[in-house]
């Protein structure tokens, strides 16, 4: 299993988990994301740097992620690419799409997309947790084994 990473958005704390569970468990873990990001050094971590644009780390993930493999993003679309070509996706919040759950994931986002675009006032997602964290390293640890 590959770890890929949509890294732009990722929050650091989550980047520290899982450099520290790529090292214990041996995974390799890359980062994608449009702007250089400082990694550990190691055999098992590397970063890619994409061109600046629209959508071009998640491009880079779906080009290259295999079956089985593992992306962690915040992307519901993304995420959906992932799921129907058979490999894991989870949320940095800790939560793991699939085939139940990403269709209805999808539609509301599209919807809050829609009620933005009326000029409706969604706010935006709340500030990131330690349960948030919390949740993330325990699904992180039950993929991982």
């Amino acid at each position: 299993m590959h770890i890929w990473v949509d890294a732009d958005a990722c929050p650091g704390v989550i980047k520290d988990i899982l450099f520290r569970a790529a090292e214990r468990t041996k995974h390799p873990l890359t980062l994608v994301a449009n702007q250089y990001l400082r990694v550990p050094t190691s055999p098992l971590i590397r970063m890619v740097q994409v061109p600046g644009g629209f959508d071009e780390a998640d491009k880079y993930i779906a080009a290259h992620v295999e079956p089985g493999d593992l992306v962690i993003t915040a992307d519901i679309p993304l995420a959906a690419d992932i799921v129907a070509n058979a490999a894991h996706a989870l949320s940095p919040r800790g939560q793991l799409y699939d085939k139940e759950n990403i269709r209805e994931l999808l539609n509301i986002r599209d919807f809050m997309d829609t009620l933005r675009s009326t000029g409706v006032q969604t706010g935006g997602p709340a500030a990131f947790s330690t349960a948030d964290r919390q949740a993330f390293a325990n699904r992180l640890d039950r993929l991982l084994r």
